[in-house]
């Protein structure tokens, strides 16, 4: 992460719906510097472990369902030292539970049911196909809300002792994926190459598998566009193609991801480090099975009536398509 920046994004291009993630990682340090692991959905379901520098007795977990910003959902877990001690983190990720552990201890465990909300009369639980985000970001700047500074313990210091070669960095060994089986009530029968959503809710309910082309021809091109500009340069400058007369894309997917603690609209400042090794064992591109929604049992609904009620719609025409409705996970 080096100054004038807003530090590195590292992620998986497959999805995983459910599954056991895990990375084997140390973190930066310094103050308003943060590391973080985090599996995040195109409709902003999240799980994550953060670091902030000046803490490095603690990974915070937390979840988000939607992008919803419930702080209270936060809660530290004790470990080492996490620059000088090489640590691995999990996500175990089940349809009714998440479990969050350290060097293969469980330190804690959400329930499916406890999530439910009777405002919404949903379950506020990730839930959603979700990406492998490895990042590290800068919390701590000047133009962040106050809230998010304070979580990050202060304004980043762009000479602190803690930079090398000029920049911030945290190291990744390797990141380990063992993708599960969607619920046993869905469907599978309508292709299988691509999770989509059947509605604009994108709850577990109307998760689909699908055969849709899951390649972009562009940055400027999205699920509802995927042939957009095939001449524009394919690079992450955001640098726009003479064809093209929309405004330079976003070209770092995730930093408007939803919320980090604190974060006060900040996680657009939200990006990823840390270098996959050579002793990786690429499994961030591997997947699990996905399914139709139109077998989904109640057990794994959303609750209330809204995530039922709407005819159903192909992402490719919806505007649950976030980054590319169709950009979804290879099953084998």
């Amino acid at each position: 992460m080096a100054p004038s920046t807003v530090g590195t994004l590292l992620m998986s291009t497959h999805y995983v719906w459910y599954g056991k993630i895990s990375a084997t990682m140390t973190t930066s340090q310094g103050a308003g510097v943060v590391t973080a692991f985090i599996m995040m959905s195109d409709v902003h379901d999240e799980i994550d472990f953060e670091f902030v520098g000046v803490d490095l007795e603690h990974a915070q977990s937390n979840y988000y369902f939607q992008g919803i910003a419930d702080y209270d959902n936060e809660e530290n877990l004790t470990v080492t030292n996490t620059v000088q001690n090489t640590h691995t983190y999990t996500f175990d990720w089940q349809p009714d539970q998440i479990t969050w552990s350290i060097d293969g201890n469980v330190m804690r465990t959400k329930q499916r049911n406890e999530s439910y909300n009777t405002t919404t009369q949903q379950y506020h639980f990730p839930q959603s196909p979700a990406r492998i985000e490895l990042s590290l970001w800068p919390a701590g700047l000047e133009g962040n809300g106050a809230g998010t500074i304070d979580w990050a313990g202060g304004l980043v210091d762009w000479s602190s002792e803690y930079m090398s070669n000029g920049y911030y960095y945290a190291m990744v060994n390797d990141v380990t994926v063992e993708c599960y089986d969607p619920p046993s009530t869905f469907d599978k029968d309508f292709g299988t190459k691509a999770y989509y959503y059947t509605t604009t809710y994108g709850t577990n309910d109307t998760v689909a598998i699908g055969n849709n082309d899951t390649i972009l021809a562009s940055f400027y091109a999205t699920g509802d566009d995927p042939t957009k500009d095939p001449n524009a340069v394919a690079s992450a400058s955001g640098s726009k193609s003479s064809a093209s007369a929309t405004a330079t894309p976003q070209t770092v997917p995730g930093v408007s991801g939803g919320g980090n603690a604190g974060n006060s609209g900040a996680s657009s400042d939200s990006s990823s480090s840390g270098s996959s090794g050579s002793g990786s064992s690429g499994s961030s591109s591997d997947s699990s099975s996905a399914a139709s929604s139109s077998g989904s049992s109640s057990s794994f609904q959303q609750g209330g009536s809204a995530g039922t009620s709407q005819a159903p719609k192909t992402v490719a025409g919806s505007a649950v398509a976030l980054i590319g409705a169709l950009a979804a996970c290879l099953l084998l």
